[in-house]
């Protein structure tokens, strides 16, 4: 086979002779003949002997399952085309990738670390020679591949590979591939770990690489395949990052910080981010750096951070003032929805049901998976049961009101289930027995309109 093989390229380039001076069939360009700058290098005809000899091999080997021998009659000519027509074909950068981490795996002790030099090398030459694909630059994806590739291999360059996967995250933002982003908080947490960097860079990665993981989240929804293997990767990133998530953990990260650059703006923003987002808004560090923050830059953003901060010292007065002025000032649907179901907790908490309604359901029409606007819906008709009624059956209607709450809320929002299924559990005792329902002449099933500030049309039920 290997005869057939020479001899076939042996005859492919004594026809390219052939046809050297043909002006109409050009199998190579003049410039690429005379310039070591063109595609096939000095020596064209070579460059594209061994590039046909090397493919045919690598060829058989595939066809084997890359089991056959082949691969060693691949190699010499590869490597001659890496070496002497770098230009030659990008997919002769792919297949040395398989070829060497084959050789890889078969090698033992220094010669495993000499194929971890060449692959890293193949890995770069390919980003020198074909930086783009399409118009359109890959140096960050293969700077990525480059990255995953020597984190897994060896650990001992885990630095290294830590320096390909930043750089490959920076260069492709939202384009940035799945394997890259866990990979490059995994070498974050081990650069850490061996003393390279101080802890703040762990949190500082967590909310870069969670940001462009949203991203990708929200613009995949329709796309089932791409949305699983984002939301893989936001498991996976925020399992990595469990053992710093801990409120005591945060504190401690960033408290000496604060300290040290307590007008330092940019530290702020992250400290009063990272600290809301793991629901560390009673500790005295987010007090500070919120109260800093409005301080140094009173922008919609610090006055909501303020009225979160009061929540948490129920200072629900002062509270209303930030969250007002937060509001009125805020153009993010999101930010706006969450601002607004802070405000009809706050006036709930003030006992002012029909202010804190209204902003509840102001959140929901900006926010229809806000479960928590409804629980709260609920929780207010449920304890205004016993004001609006005057007799047996109206002392009870509400709670029908408020487990139509609870179950919008749990539909709403899945996580909800566990909390608003206990609510629908006690506050179900409560309904009117058969008997008293019959009295009023009402039967189950029966639509009824409580009355009271609830004005709210529900289903007649009774106690089981």
């Amino acid at each position: 086979m290997k005869t057939k093989i020479v001899l076939s390229i042996v005859a492919m380039m004594f026809s390219l002779m052939a046809f050297a001076h043909n002006t109409e069939i050009k199998l190579v360009t003049t410039e690429a003949i005379q310039s070591p700058e063109g595609k096939y290098g000095e020596d064209s005809l070579t460059c594209l002997t061994n590039l046909s000899l090397y493919r045919e091999y690598f060829k058989q080997w595939k066809g084997s399952k890359y089991k056959s021998g082949a691969v060693e009659d691949a190699l010499i000519p590869w490597r001659a085309v890496y070496t002497s027509c770098p230009k030659a074909s990008q997919n002769m950068y792919l297949d040395g990738l398989k070829i060497m981490n084959y050789k890889y795996k078969k090698a033992e002790g220094e010669q495993k670390e000499a194929y971890i030099d060449t692959i890293v090398m193949i890995y770069k030459q390919r980003m020198e020679y074909f930086p783009t694909k399409k118009g359109k630059s890959q140096k960050g994806d293969i700077l990525g591949r480059l990255g995953v590739e020597l984190f897994q291999k060896d650990p001992k360059r885990c630095e290294e590979a830590y320096g390909y996967l930043k750089e490959s995250v920076s260069l492709s933002q939202n384009d940035a591939s799945v394997s890259s982003i866990v990979f490059y908080f995994r070498a974050t947490i081990k650069k850490v770990k061996k003393g390279h960097a101080e802890e703040t860079l762990i949190v500082d990665t967590y909310d870069e690489l969670m940001t462009l993981i949203e991203v990708n989240i929200e613009a995949n929804k329709d796309d089932a395949k791409k949305l699983a293997r984002w939301e893989n990767a936001k498991g996976n990133v925020e399992k990595t990052f469990e053992p710093y998530a801990t409120c005591d953990v945060l504190v401690g990260i960033y408290d000496k910080k604060f300290n040290e650059s307590p007008e330092d703006i940019e530290l702020l923003h992250k400290i009063t981010k990272i600290l809301k987002k793991k629901k560390c808004t009673s500790s005295p560090l987010f007090f500070g750096a919120t109260q800093k923050l409005y301080e140094l830059e009173p922008t919609p953003k610090a006055a909501m951070l303020m009225g979160k901060m009061l929540i948490e010292k129920e200072n629900y007065v002062e509270a209303a003032k930030y969250m007002e002025e937060a509001v009125s000032m805020i153009d993010d649907e999101k930010e706006k929805s969450e601002i607004l179901s802070d405000l009809g907790k706050i006036y709930y908490k003030l006992n002012q049901f029909i202010k804190a309604r209204t902003y509840a359901r102001k959140a929901l029409a900006l926010n229809s998976a806000d479960g928590m606007s409804y629980i709260l819906m609920g929780d207010m008709y449920a304890a205004s049961a016993s004001k609006c009624g005057g007799n047996e059956l109206t002392d009870k209607v509400a709670y029908w009101a408020a487990i139509d709450k609870y179950i919008q809320a749990k539909n709403a929002e899945p996580e909800l289930k566990e909390l608003a299924n206990k609510r629908i559990a006690t506050y179900s005792k409560y309904f009117p027995s058969q008997e008293t329902i019959f009295f009023h002449d009402l039967k189950v099933g029966d639509s009824y309109k409580v009355e009271c500030w609830i004005n709210e049309t529900t289903k007649v039920r009774a106690a089981k």
